[in-house]
């Protein structure tokens, strides 16, 4: 079984100045920690590192420093489950199918039966399965998985539009995947 945090958006220093003493504990009780963007700095991103004890799976947000070395997409396997962490910038209209759409590119017919999509961006929860179908157009049907589960744990610290500090904690055990939503 592994433990996983999925957290975003902390936005550390300018809208909060640090992490959440409960959203560091799950950090720091996790096997893995997943962050889909927007540190807002170095420092942010150092601690996030630490916490995590360099088992990290990082991506870089719209307000990350350019020179943040992480990626723009990553993708991680973790028994049987295949996570790819994106943070989904662009207009909130259209977020979902972004995402659903990064992920498809980026396992095309390589994933694990079950694919998640983690995504950040908007700062609202969503935890939502979807017909992977419905984002494709009718040429490029066929191969890989059905579905994906999109995941957005929103603020860590509860930044606007936010009101609330909130992820998730995933367990993952033979190919399964439960999430739990935490917030304080």
């Amino acid at each position: 079984m592994t433990r996983i945090a999925i957290v975003s958006d902390t936005h550390v220093p300018t809208r909060e100045r640090a992490l959440p003493a409960w959203v560091v504990a799950e950090i720091e009780a996790a096997d893995h920690t997943i962050h889909a963007g927007d540190f807002e700095s170095f420092g942010s991103y150092e601690r996030i590192v630490d916490l995590a004890d360099g088992d990290l799976t990082a991506v870089r947000g719209n307000v990350d420093p350019a020179t943040l070395d992480v990626p723009l997409t990553a993708t991680v396997e973790v028994d049987g489950v295949t996570f790819v962490v994106t943070h989904g910038d662009g207009s909130s209209g259209e977020w979902r199918e972004r995402v659903v759409e990064t992920a498809r590119e980026e396992t095309a017919a390589n994933a694990e039966p079950t694919l998640v999509a983690v995504a950040g961006h908007t700062h609202q929860v969503v935890d939502t399965t979807v017909d992977i179908d419905d984002h494709r157009s009718a040429g490029d049907r066929g191969g890989g998985v059905d579905r994906v589960r999109v995941l957005n744990p929103g603020s860590a610290t509860g930044a606007a539009p936010t009101t609330y500090e909130t992820m998730f904690v995933a367990t993952v055990r033979d190919g399964t995947l439960e999430v739990e939503h935490r917030t304080e």
